[in-house]
């Protein structure tokens, strides 16, 4: 028997939630096969199988988070010979690796990644370490959680394996939107193709709609939400029925606490809310400036007619970094540690990128190489900005972006103007001391060669650790972003 421990999925990760069971007890897995879906508090993951084997018991529920290290799946090996499976293996210590299984040490799997099994070898075969996670390191004095007593209630007369297979039909973004309305997919009859639960579906439920009770002979929970089961209707329901004529006929004071539901916070938006906690222990200012971008637009939109496409954003990008080369400190953090002031030699450049399940700053590359800082070579053009931005996006929202991505930035850019407003004060994450936001372009009446016109302007506003800048270094960063987009050609002399 051996047991797959949550990995190690990334810097600064200590835990994971349980998104979606891809597997249930009793299933035959193969090498790299997907077991589960998890969130972390920088992108949901999916976590192949280490070896292949036998599916014994799932240490964890949908919904629930686990420390890194903690019990995960636990499996019977299959032999390659048709052998009995390999006995238990069970003991893995603080120091061992992630993700491989009970009774491997990190060191025992690297060594026999690549060298042949001999002939004759019986026995489990040693598999690396999960790809791109790694063995480890040792940590002591971490609290353990204690161990988790699962019962199967819902499922009385029937086997643990026919439990885990029964589970409802939906896809993750259907389970963690069931999740944040308190709805229980056992409930849920699911109206899609072969009895998948639907979005409209929990919708319905959580209504109360009639649409979502269990279907004719089916074995789901009686208590499947429907009118005469939220608590909100039935309790309306008996009191009227019990309720005397005299006192149906008087009006009854409003409740003086309003209704509410109280929503989970985990994964994106726990450290979301934790990092918004940490950020006010810096001391955070900010400057702003409108600027007339009318000239930047005109060249983008010329641009676009002969076939070279670039953002707004990108625009953007490509006039912060010659400013942060006059305002070094505008790419650096306050250690507050040594009380030092940490400059970068290059920067790596994120932007904020809304999800479905949050806000999260993803990096983008902006040198000529792609897998060069930009400071090491020479800035990306616009098109090739614009597409690398757009890329980085669709990564960040699909929960494809690797932690890798999702980490390491040294200045921000946040466009509030996606949402039709004019401004905004970002908030700092610890460990970054310039973000910079991007308004709404919008059509004003504006002074231009001592004459008023209709001009295309826009708000930047850089919100900045005082620690580290001060006012006049901070409006110059700013100004110096302006200017640019002001007049892009300034960019051939900075």
């Amino acid at each position: 028997m051996s047991i797959f421990r949550v990995p190690d999925l990334g810097e600064g990760l200590t835990e994971a939630t349980v998104v979606t069971w891809h597997v249930a007890v009793g299933d035959e897995v193969a090498l790299n096969q997907v077991l589960a879906e998890v969130e972390t508090a920088k992108a949901t993951v999916e976590l192949p199988s280490p070896r292949a084997g036998r599916i014994t018991a799932l240490r964890a529920e949908e919904g629930e988070t686990l420390d890194v290290g903690a019990p995960l799946v636990e499996f019977a090996e299959i032999a390659a010979d048709g052998d009995a499976p390999a006995g238990p293996a069970d003991g893995i210590g603080a120091a061992d690796g992630i993700g491989a299984a009970d009774g491997e040490s990190a060191a025992d799997v690297a060594r026999s990644a690549d060298a042949p099994a001999p002939e004759g070898t019986r026995g489990p075969r040693r598999q690396q370490v999960l790809v791109g996670y790694g063995p480890k390191l040792p940590t002591t004095g971490r609290p353990r959680r204690r161990p988790r007593v699962f019962e199967t209630v819902a499922f009385v007369g029937r086997s643990a394996e026919a439990a885990a297979r029964e589970r409802p039909a939906a896809m993750p973004p259907v389970r963690r939107h069931a999740r944040d309305l308190g709805v229980d997919l056992e409930t849920v009859h699911g109206s899609g193709p072969g009895g998948r639960i639907l979005r409209e579906d929990v919708d319905a439920c959580a209504k109360g709609g009639t649409a979502t009770c269990p279907a004719p002979g089916t074995t789901r929970s009686p208590s499947a939400c429907s009118d005469t089961v939220r608590p909100d209707t039935a309790l309306a329901d008996s009191a009227a029925k019990a309720a005397s004529p005299a006192e149906a006929t008087t009006a009854q004071p409003p409740s003086a606490a309003p209704a509410s539901h109280r929503i989970p916070v985990m994964g994106l938006r726990r450290a979301t809310a934790a990092a918004m906690t940490a950020s006010t222990t810096a001391p955070q200012a900010a400057v702003f400036h409108t600027v007339d971008v009318t000239p930047t637009l005109k060249r983008l939109r010329r641009a676009e007619q002969e076939g070279r496409r670039t953002s707004f954003l990108a625009a953007v990008c490509r006039a912060v970094l010659p400013a942060v080369d006059r305002t070094p400190l505008a790419n650096a953090r306050f250690d507050a540690g040594t009380g030092e002031i940490e400059q970068f030699d290059d920067v790596a450049l994120g932007i904020a990128v809304a999800t479905d399940r949050g806000l999260v700053v993803v990096r983008v590359p902006t040198g000529t190489d792609e897998d060069a800082p930009a400071h090491t070579g020479h800035l990306a053009g616009g098109p090739a900005l614009t597409a690398r931005i757009a890329r980085a996006a669709a990564r960040a929202r699909e929960g494809s972006a690797t932690p890798a991505e999702l980490t390491g930035s040294t200045l921000t850019l946040t466009n509030v103007g996606v949402f039709g407003v004019e401004g905004g004060v970002p908030l700092l994450n610890p460990g970054q001391r310039v973000i910079l936001a991007i308004g709404a372009v919008r059509t004003q009446p504006w002074e231009h060669r001592g004459r008023i016109r209709l001009r295309e302007v826009v708000t930047l506003t850089v919100s900045f650790d005082h620690r580290v800048l001060d006012g006049a270094e901070a409006s110059a960063f700013l100004r110096d972003v302006a200017d640019v987009l002001a007049d892009p050609g300034l960019l051939l002399t900075r």
